[in-house]
């Protein structure tokens, strides 16, 4: 199934063995998929749905073929006075700013064409990168006086490459191609567009086929370690852990072991 959020941003589920992927499509091929205020808002609107959405276990996230995000439409951006660019949201809102780390489910970005600006902050969110070899990305906000928009570029990307690598990035706004995007380890390989969204797809199911439960805990574990202290993250830890043996999934998941069948995970 499938429906447009506001013309530009499509959301639709494609069922699985055990469960459904969800896929966000950019579809504004005449701007390149830049994000104006409307499309941006529809954008993260459908990122809250598929985090909410029960019969997803993964997201992905692309562009239609040949593009991912061009950035930010300036034309749109110019219509709004300076002092009040780029600020939708408070700092702690940050499922405003980074809906797809907020996401609850894993995410994919399958990425075929230019990721510029806002677009390349938007591969930075997703937790997984795979892209075709028209992929290009470019973090290229000091060109236009700016910061990386979202924050991404500045907390998530150093994290991903490395503090070196990223600020060469930022600081230069240089586009870099599929090849070097997978040398950098920014993406996890790099197949013919043709191949790119059956390939994501594949992985998508490989994941799905995990305890949503656990990816839950996984993603909100990993995300938060990053900037935790050791005591505080094993805190966070063993929260999860007795969770987890509490589970209807985990006893689900010792159940099909032991009757040597497919688990069929609930989320709960």
């Amino acid at each position: 199934m499938g429906w447009g959020m506001g013309g530009h941003i499509r959301y639709e589920r494609i069922s699985g063995d055990t469960s459904s992927i969800g896929i966000i499509t950019i579809d504004r091929p005449e701007k390149r998929n830049a994000m104006t205020f409307a499309v941006l808002f529809d954008f993260i609107e459908a990122v809250r749905e598929a985090s909410m959405d029960d019969a997803i276990s993964v997201l992905i996230v692309t562009g239609v073929p040949g593009s991912f995000c061009a950035g930010t439409d300036l034309a749109d951006l110019s219509t709004i006075p300076g002092e009040q660019r780029g600020l939708r949201g408070s700092a702690e809102e940050t499922d405003k700013w980074w809906p797809l780390v907020q996401c609850s489910k894993p995410t994919i970005c399958a990425i075929d064409g230019p990721a510029v600006g806002m677009g390349a902050e938007f591969t930075s969110q997703c937790d997984l990168r795979i892209a075709s070899s028209n992929a290009r990305f470019a973090w290229n906000f000091v060109h236009r006086g700016l910061v990386p928009d979202t924050g991404a570029g500045t907390w998530l990307l150093p994290r991903i490459i490395g503090l070196q690598n990223a600020l060469r990035l930022t600081y230069t706004g240089d586009m870099i191609d599929a090849d070097e995007a997978l040398r950098l380890g920014y993406v996890l390989e790099v197949v013919e567009p043709e191949d790119l969204m059956e390939r994501a797809v594949t992985l998508a199911r490989r994941i799905a086929q995990g305890s949503p439960h656990s990816h839950r805990l996984i993603k909100s574990l990993t995300y938060e370690g990053l900037t935790s202290s050791v005591p505080e993250h094993m805190e966070r830890h063993t929260t999860a852990m007795s969770a987890s043996f509490k589970s209807a999934d985990h006893r689900e998941g010792v159940a099909a072991f032991l009757e040597r069948r497919p688990a069929r995970f609930t989320g709960r």
